[in-house]
């Protein structure tokens, strides 16, 4: 339209004020948008970057705010229900309007908003006080505030160049905690991966290139058959490493534990003995520092002797238990992982921070990079004007990698490690209190006997209806189905969550994680009330 009044009044010698026109034209379309209805919004094409989509998209985006203050306010009040559940087929079928199909044509953007409001709706709410199913739960504000700094900047991690502030933030904050650690200042190396699968993974591969470097270039054909060692409780990550880097999950030795889930050290000796007999080459133990279900914390110092005598890497999986070396109270519990080659800490678990925040600790300098170098040379340029040693993506096995320090440092900052380590202590205080409940009470039984070491609680309920029975099969099969059907009835109601499974010979035992800030006694008292009450007359 500007082009062609611009020929028009050009052809007919009249005088045109183009900056009047633009103005003119977008004072138009944009009072007939504004007033069509309020809020009414029209599609993405009006938001920047387009010409003049300032005041539509900063509504658009003011919107979005209120949708998630809003959804942050409720998942904090405990009249709330942790989840609204429908299951698969309902959400699929486009139950209350929310269409999952994707369109050819650009909807709305009052129908995307809607869309944000659904999503939210029908999701879990992990933040809630009576969230008690995963590792990883609660909902901090300034770790939020960090993620969607983190994507407004939509940065990429592999050069200096592109995150100069974020690169320097990933090694203050890597330093920070192989200090806590407790390796010496010219030791310590690490980066921040997508979860804790990865960082073990990490972990295998470096211990592998450490013993057997031609392994990058001739691959697994020129090595001898590897064993690997961990504990029958680690966290399944561990074979699957095994089964991703060609080393078979048979040669993955899982090693026995005593009844509180703890690797017994001269089992790990024993094995090591027996797998050298057979003609495998031992190279790697995994010890575990908070197990998934139980959240025991190996021998690490028995083990560090064992890995010393037989030349083995060690590394220590601290994906759960890694939070508590903030704490005075409860870092004895991890004595000894200075003494390993390599440890997963995942700052999402314990320290709250939002999802992913994981990180591989490396105690040489330099084997990172020198395992997975490969020198892209349109990344990797060795004459740049800046200090290239800054340039950390050849540490990594990815190309891009997301900006996962940001919201970690941020949170740091606001609460300090006294903020972090009074927190970590609240979430062990609550285990202890749903322990000390429990012991008291005869419609419950630990798992175990033992105070919790970590902030998982393992117990059954067993209704009046089985308190009779003699001990044995028929017994066993019932309280079997309890858990999962109690759980059900608990998830459609949308009360509350809490996890459970079997393990071993055990039949299903409800698994309590206490690890939400945002939880109080109050609340642990809830989810005892509302497991006796779904099932006191099955």
């Amino acid at each position: 339209v500007l082009l062609i009044c611009t020929q028009y009044c050009s052809s007919q010698s009249l005088g045109f004020n183009q900056q009047f026109f633009e103005l003119y034209i977008f004072t138009m379309v944009y009072s007939g948008f504004n007033n069509s209805r309020e809020h009414n919004y029209s599609t993405y094409i009006y938001l920047l970057p387009a010409f003049g989509g300032e005041e539509i998209t900063r509504k658009f985006l003011q919107e979005v705010s209120n949708i998630l203050w809003a959804y942050i306010h409720k998942s904090n009040q405990r009249n709330s229900k942790v989840l609204d559940f429908h299951h698969p087929h309902q959400l699929k079928a486009g139950l209350e309007g929310l269409n999952m199909e994707l369109p050819d044509q650009p909807e709305t953007l009052e129908q995307i908003l809607v869309d944000c409001r659904d999503t939210l709706k029908y999701g879990v709410r992990t933040g809630h006080p009576r969230f008690f199913n995963q590792l990883s739960s609660g909902l901090d504000v300034v770790g939020l505030a960090g993620e969607w700094l983190t994507s407004t900047a939509n940065s990429n991690m592999f050069t200096y160049e592109v995150s100069p502030v974020f690169v320097l933030m990933e090694e203050v904050l890597l330093k920070k905690m192989q200090n806590i650690v407790g390796w010496l200042e010219d030791e310590g190396d690490g980066i921040f991966c997508p979860g804790g699968t990865i960082s073990n993974l990490y972990s295998i591969l470096l211990a592998r290139y450490h013993f057997y470097p031609e392994v990058k270039t001739r691959g697994m054909g020129a090595l001898p058959q590897l064993a690997l060692f961990t504990s029958e409780h680690s966290h399944y990550s561990l074979k699957k490493s095994a089964a991703v880097l060609g080393l078979g999950t048979d040669n993955m030795v899982m090693v026995k534990c005593d009844e509180r889930g703890k690797m017994i050290s001269a089992e790990l000796e024993a094995a090591i003995v027996s797998t050298k007999k057979k003609g495998l080459v031992p190279i790697y133990v995994n010890a575990t520092a908070g197990t998934t279900v139980y959240g025991a914390f190996d021998p690490l110092n028995d083990i560090a002797d064992i890995c010393h005598r037989h030349s083995l890497w060690m590394h220590v999986d601290a994906a759960w238990g890694g939070g508590l070396l903030i704490s005075d109270r409860h870092r004895m519990k991890l004595q000894g992982i200075e003494r390993a080659w390599s440890v997963t800490w995942n700052p999402h678990k314990m320290m709250g921070v939002p999802l992913q925040c994981s990180a591989i600790l490396v105690k040489k300098r330099g084997l990172l990079k020198e395992c997975n170098e490969l020198g892209a040379e349109y990344l990797f340029q060795k004459d740049k004007h800046y200090d290239v040693s800054y340039d950390t993506g050849d540490k990594s096995i990815q190309c891009g990698r997301h900006v996962d320090a940001f919201k970690f440092w941020l949170m740091w900052k606001a609460k300090g490690s006294e903020g972090f380590e009074a927190q970590i202590n609240k979430c062990l205080e609550n285990a202890e209190y749903l322990y000390d409940q429990l012991q008291r009470r005869t419609d419950f039984k630990l798992v175990f006997d033992s105070k919790p070491e970590h902030c998982t609680v393992c117990f059954w309920y067993t209704p009046p209806s089985l308190r009779c029975l003699p001990a044995g099969p028929e017994k066993e099969a019932k309280l079997h189905q309890l858990a999962p059907w109690i759980k059900a009835r608990m998830m459609e109601k949308g009360s509350a969550m809490v996890g459970y499974q079997p393990l071993g010979g055990k039949v299903n035992f409800f698994r309590c994680v206490l690890s939400n800030p945002a939880t109080q006694q109050e609340d642990i008292d809830f989810l005892l009330d509302q497991i006796v009450q779904l099932g006191q007359y099955l």
